[in-house]
């Protein structure tokens, strides 16, 4: 049965992630003045062409698309957490935060810009130092929040 609940512990930690990744993200886009991202919306468009979805009429299908981009990134966000809880379950070993805060941080950055590579919607190799910033930032504050957030419930648990 544990290993259900590190699971399902790693996901909500993964959502937590997710509140800190995008937290970072628009403080950066408020401090900066910089535009938001339209990679997710775009690899929303992709992966529907992909499947042979429609989302609709033009207006309709963009709406669709902006709703569903950061869809995607949740998803992807609780994706990488419950691994990391099937992972935390795997290895009873204690691991450092600042080790397992980044590797999990670049788990999600990896997860996260690979498909849109994959799609040719980006390539890390243009992005510079800046674009590499913005990206890796909130990622290890994702990583961050997300260990940390399971390393509570784990610990919470062990008192009992």
């Amino acid at each position: 049965m544990g290993i259900y609940r590190d699971m399902a512990a790693g996901a909500v930690a993964g959502a937590a992630g997710t509140t800190a990744l995008n937290t970072i993200t628009y403080l950066d886009m408020a401090v900066r003045g910089r535009p938001a991202s339209s990679l997710p919306e775009q690899a929303a468009g992709a992966v529907s062409e992909r499947l042979h979805v429609g989302l609709g009429e033009e207006e309709d299908a963009r709406n669709r698309e902006r709703g569903l981009g950061p869809m995607l990134g949740i998803l992807t966000g609780v994706g990488v957490g419950l691994a990391y809880g099937l992972f935390r379950h795997a290895v009873r070993r204690r691991v450092s935060l600042p080790a397992a805060a980044t590797g999990v941080g670049v788990a999600a950055a990896v997860a996260g810009s690979a498909p849109m590579t994959a799609l040719g919607l980006t390539d890390p190799r243009e992005w510079g130092v800046g674009g590499w910033m913005s990206d890796l930032v909130p990622h290890l504050g994702y990583g961050l929040a997300t260990v940390a957030a399971f390393e509570l419930t784990r610990s919470r648990r062990r008192r009992r």
